[in-house]
């Protein structure tokens, strides 16, 4: 196999291109043999040598780059193990790529859980919610409990977990993914709810406790609902309804009617 192994990185350089990419008959001109002798050493698929050119310490290539494969290999894991249950080496071996690649593309194991963190928590759907936001407040808390409740039922699981390892440690992972990323999440949710504020139809609280007021009785209510379905089957409000009634509820505590009109002020 050796030799074939240095025939497919040998026709790799030559071409300029990844080993994964080069024809198997490019590979066997260069190794000196034909196309069918080629397949019959390697049992009539190319895999092998592919896996060959890795053990080799050669990236065959034809792949997605090491930073999707590493964040699609820690999220499966997250939502398996949970934070805690997150190494380099564990991601390493699921994403088929080396520790020292790990480090130089992501600065640690930090770094990885905040890319995973930003691809599948719920910045990008505030962000983009942000940059087209609705002209109600009412539109606008449902918009965002919404995208809370897409978050959490997200597969893989992150924020279910990353909840899990806040509440289990303070000090943990997910305190410093917080801690991060709390800048840019209340940035986006302050867009969104500072205009109502100056508008006179929010309670001028201050933005903190706007956000706990808004999120909190629904995380509440979804981290708890696979035990809640157990208990109250059919009885249960469906996610839908639930997102109603929580709506509701928020706009009855902090929105503000209308000058002259004693209704509500959405």
């Amino acid at each position: 196999m050796k030799d074939l192994v240095a025939a497919a990185v040998a026709a790799a350089k030559e071409r300029g291109q990844d080993v994964a990419d080069v024809p198997l008959t490019a590979i066997a001109a260069t190794a000196g043999i034909s196309r069918s002798t080629l397949l019959r050493r390697l049992g009539g698929s190319r895999a092998p040598l592919d896996e060959a050119v890795r053990r080799s310490g050669v990236d065959p290539g034809g792949r997605p780059p090491v930073r999707e494969r590493a964040i699609a290999a820690a999220a499966e894991l997250v939502d398996e193990r949970g934070l805690g249950g997150v190494t380099l080496d564990a991601v390493a071996d699921r994403a088929e790529c080396s520790l020292p690649s790990l480090h130089a593309v992501f600065e640690g194991r930090d770094g990885l859980l905040t890319a995973v963190f930003l691809e599948h928590g719920p910045l990008p759907d505030l962000e983009a919610l942000v940059a087209n936001p609705p002209e109600r407040l009412e539109d606008t808390v449902r918009a965002l409990h919404h995208s809370f409740v897409a978050a959490l039922d997200h597969r893989p699981r992150i924020i279910p977990a990353v909840f899990g390892d806040l509440f289990s440690r303070p000090d943990g992972p997910a305190a410093r993914l917080v801690a991060g990323y709390a800048p840019r999440l209340y940035d986006g949710l302050g867009r969104l709810l500072s205009p109502h504020m100056e508008a006179g139809r929010l309670r001028p609280l201050p933005l903190p406790v706007l956000v706990q007021l808004l999120f909190g009785p629904l995380l509440n209510h979804m981290l708890l609902r696979p035990v809640l379905e157990s208990a109250f089957g059919a009885g249960l409000p469906s996610s839908e309804e639930s997102i109603d009634l929580f709506v509701e509820a928020y706009l009855r505590a902090v929105a503000l009617p209308p000058e002259g009109d004693p209704g509500s002020g959405v």
